[in-house]
């Protein structure tokens, strides 16, 4: 991994002043590994609607706003408040306050509140929590849109029989399992688990019974 990481191209100055910024105050942003993914998926849907949910310090919407070859809108979601005014300040710093709109609350009724449909959207907030924004997020997601979720393998726990998962862990476990096995198996979802930093998955929303039709 360290020698694929040492293949990156980089980020913008703000970017890269963002996460240094982060990685010294121990606030998590996604790994080098999504940031390459990110941007590689970016280019191939040009999703003109975005929606995140967890916006952390704002490295990632920026991130997205910075590398889409297209013009596009992101609402991004956060419920830490100590984080809300520093990602604020970050969208201001990188001049993206007015293609990111920030959301504040938890994203079990934020979503609620929201109607028009996006192109992608981004899963990188609590992971025990993702199970539960699921109807949500589908109702959200745009038939043809992409779903991405981020750190789903929770450092390799999920790939581990339930026993040996430490027990404070077990009801984080239990969910993402329960996650991953809807995402796999919804007959209007197209899912592939893959082993990028900490696990994601990247879903295509289509038809019900669509992904099972043969030409």
């Amino acid at each position: 991994m360290t020698y694929i990481n040492s293949l990156d191209t980089g980020n913008t100055r703000i970017l890269d002043a963002i996460e240094r910024e982060a990685l010294d105050s121990f606030v998590p942003i996604i790994r080098k590994e999504m940031q390459s993914f990110l941007k590689l998926l970016l280019a191939i849907t040009r999703p003109e609607r975005i929606l995140e949910v967890g916006t952390a310090v704002g490295f990632s919407s920026i991130l997205m706003a910075e590398y889409n070859p297209v013009e596009c809108e992101i609402v991004t979601i956060e419920n830490y408040e100590k984080r809300i005014p520093i990602a604020r300040e970050n969208f201001k710093r990188a001049g993206k306050e007015s293609q990111i709109t920030l959301l504040a609350g938890d994203a079990a009724e934020v979503l609620k509140t929201l109607d028009e449909p996006f192109d992608m959207i981004f899963m990188d907030a609590a992971k025990g929590q993702y199970i539960h924004f699921m109807p949500d997020i589908l109702r959200l997601l745009k038939n043809g849109g992409t779903l991405v979720s981020d750190n789903v393998l929770q450092d390799g726990d999920i790939i581990e029989s339930h026993y040996a998962v430490t027990r404070r862990n077990r009801t984080i476990y239990k969910r993402m399992r329960e996650y991953l096995y809807e995402l796999t198996h919804r007959e209007d979802l197209v899912t592939a688990v893959l082993p990028v930093g900490d696990g994601i998955t990247v879903s295509t929303k289509v038809e019900p019974g669509e992904r099972n039709q043969k030409s």
